[in-house]
């Protein structure tokens, strides 16, 4: 299952946003407003949970300077990953697009599909928060 967000433009440079993303306690500001957990286990692993979903656990798997940040799911059960393009459009312009990839029977996608895409819709449209 691939599913993306539409590209949002952070009035802010590549590299503060990237910088800002490597941090995954920061990934709290873009959380949408029905979050029952957030909590950082280390620096390249946090846990949440939203209200009715279960709490899922994200890694930080991949990190390429000013222009990509990729998280996977911590546990096999879900095999995720959630990546975010960042893309300079100019000094203190940058647009990010977040892509979820998953590996999903055709049930549990049919079950995941609706909140997933409102999940990363509310990151995206969160990314000014940073």
């Amino acid at each position: 299952m691939n599913l993306e967000s539409q590209k949002v433009t952070v009035q802010k440079s590549a590299e503060y946003v990237f910088n800002e993303l490597s941090q995954v306690k920061n990934f709290e500001k873009l959380m949408p407003e029905n979050i029952a957990k957030f909590e950082v286990i280390d620096e390249n692993c946090f846990e949440f949970g939203l209200k009715g979903m279960p709490e899922i656990k994200l890694l930080k798997k991949e990190a390429v300077a000013n222009s990509k940040i990729v998280l996977g799911a911590a546990s096999s059960k879900l095999p995720f990953t959630l990546t975010a393009n960042i893309n300079e459009t100019s000094s203190d312009s940058t647009d990010v697009q977040l892509f979820f990839e998953g590996d999903f029977n055709a049930m549990m996608a049919m079950m995941i599909k609706g909140p997933i895409s409102k999940f990363i819709e509310t990151l995206a449209e969160n990314m000014h928060k940073l």
